[in-house]
């Protein structure tokens, strides 16, 4: 064969060869541009919105999601517990929730929150950080026939209301604090993010 025939089936093979040996490449090098679009676990920590689906908790639950490396809890209030809510009042040491540290502007009021039925807070005591009890029963017999149904934390015995105001007299300073968060819809919560963000 001279050096002007050319195998042809060999060229077509080392063309194809090639094209999928780039093919390769080209895919390898995307995977990790793509998968870098969606927040890393630092970047969570750091604070990256937590998107929450909130339709299925059911009255009285409390679920626990993490945001910024803390728990927050989302508790679906009962009518009973929100009764009990405007009855504790007069017993809290913040009770319209003025300490502004503590939610953001949009929150305010004894329910401290967007919708009365849905209650989020940061699950760390104000006192020195330990992590409360969710005691929704009333009565029970460790916290008394006064207990309402609420947080109780065991490190120092800070009580707080199911909307994390603490009761007058204790050793936490402040209510619990409510992160910022939105509504994205009747289904969804996203919790790092105020409302008008949407």
């Amino acid at each position: 064969m001279s050096n002007g025939d050319v195998n042809q089936g060999r060229r077509r093979f080392l063309i194809g060869a090639t094209s999928v040996v780039g093919g390769v490449g080209v895919v390898g090098a995307a995977v990790p541009f793509v998968a870098s679009w969606n927040p890393s676990a630092k970047a969570e920590a750091a604070g990256a919105p937590v998107t929450v689906s909130v339709d299925k908790i059911e009255p009285g639950q409390q679920i626990t999601v993490e945001w910024r490396g803390k728990p927050v809890w989302i508790i679906r209030r009962t009518e009973e517990m929100l009764e009990n809510i405007e009855q504790l009042s007069p017993r809290m040491k913040d009770p319209e929730s003025e300490t502004a540290s503590q939610q953001p502007a949009y929150i305010t009021g004894p329910q401290r929150s967007l919708k009365p039925e849905f209650i989020v807070l940061v699950g760390i005591c104000t006192h020195l950080g330990c992590v409360p009890s969710y005691r929704p029963e009333v009565a029970p017999a460790d916290l008394g026939s006064e207990w309402l149904g609420g947080l109780f934390c065991p490190c120092h015995g800070s009580r707080f209301d199911l909307s994390g105001r603490v009761f007058s007299n204790q050793p936490a300073p402040m209510n619990l604090e409510v992160p910022p968060y939105r509504f994205d819809n009747d289904a969804t919560m996203t919790i790092g993010l105020d409302p008008e963000a949407a």
